[in-house]
């Protein structure tokens, strides 16, 4: 019996291999996606244990990745055409005002075949202190802008992750009354903080999916440091034998969007970048450390011993020169 049971799974990861390859024309090797995985707000109102109890339904050695923060050319396309490449589909969650200021990298996102969800207009410092009104206006508006950036309703998923995962009962109250999958993550690989490189991403990415197994990862396509890690990224998890999950939401949705064309002068390599609020006094340093101190959270209640980050390291993080 456990000899016809063993048989029984490699056949199915032969024949999961198999479809992932015929699956990407002209990359043989590539890692692709291994299957779909189709919820809606009514079975899943808040994944991710980071934070919460619940999360997706993965087996062993599948991973949903996730990106955070974006458009923001050249990165996001950098990105996108590393994930081309693979035959990977991936979640974005889409800041409003990024969205509005880049609608043609939506819609490429959208008819290269990914999910997309929001996270907020503007992203906002301290979430989890907003009140219900400002909350509102965040979460209604990002939803407004990504609907209007990527031209139908109807393409973006009922999906929403927190800006600095910085939750509270009044967000995470309005969001299930409005019917949105509240998304935390399992595993994150520091991509924000200053400094790090594509080597350490890797290295930290792969690291904590090997301790969990399997889980939803989370990386943002707005800095250079993750879209150069990326292609080493999907190459380690293919050599690690972990299987893409593309999570999408229930429903009907458009086959594509119309292509708009780019907007002139927009989309040249930034010599700095502002994240978080993208404008204001508030530094974004406090998003990327909501992060990070949820992330220490959820290693120390696992036993991990971990040296205290130095946030005052990465401070001036709203703004940095490549």
């Amino acid at each position: 019996m456990r000899f016809i049971a063993i048989l029984g799974f490699l056949l199915i990861a032969g024949a999961t291999s198999a479809m992932a390859a015929d699956a990407c024309p002209g990359h043989p090797n590539a890692l692709g996606t291994s299957r779909v995985l189709t919820i809606s707000p009514d079975e899943f109102a808040r994944i991710g244990t980071m934070q919460y109890k619940q999360t997706l339904p993965l087996a062993d050695h599948e991973v949903v990745i996730t990106f955070d923060d974006g458009p923001l050319p050249p990165y996001s396309d950098r990105i996108l055409d590393t994930l081309d490449a693979q035959c990977v589909k991936v979640t974005y969650f889409l800041v409003g005002q990024m969205a509005q200021t880049y609608p043609w990298v939506v819609r490429r996102m959208y008819n290269d075949g990914h999910s997309i969800g929001t996270h907020s207009m503007h992203h906002p410092l301290g979430f989890e202190r907003l009140d219900l009104a400002r909350v509102t206006q965040e979460v209604d508006g990002g939803i407004a802008a990504v609907d209007a950036a990527i031209g139908d309703p109807k393409a973006v998923s009922p999906f929403f992750r927190i800006p600095g995962l910085g939750r509270s009962k009044v967000d995470e109250g309005l969001l299930a009354s409005q019917h949105l999958v509240t998304w935390s993550a399992d595993v994150v690989a520091d991509d924000w903080f200053r400094g790090i490189s594509p080597q350490q991403i890797v290295k930290r990415a792969m690291r904590r999916l090997n301790a969990k197994g399997r889980g939803i990862l989370l990386l943002h396509d707005i800095h250079p440091a993750t879209a150069m890690a990326l292609p080493t990224l999907l190459n380690e998890l293919k050599s690690n034998g972990y299987h893409v999950v593309h999570v999408v939401a229930a429903g009907e949705h458009p086959a594509s969007v119309p292509v708009i064309a780019a907007t002139p002068g927009k989309g040249a390599w930034p010599r700095g970048l502002k994240t978080a609020s993208l404008t204001g006094k508030n530094k974004p340093a406090a998003h990327h450390r909501a992060k990070r101190v949820a992330a220490d959270k959820h290693h120390r209640s696992a036993g991990a011993k971990r040296k205290k980050p130095d946030f005052a390291a990465v401070h001036d993080r709203a703004s940095h020169a490549f």
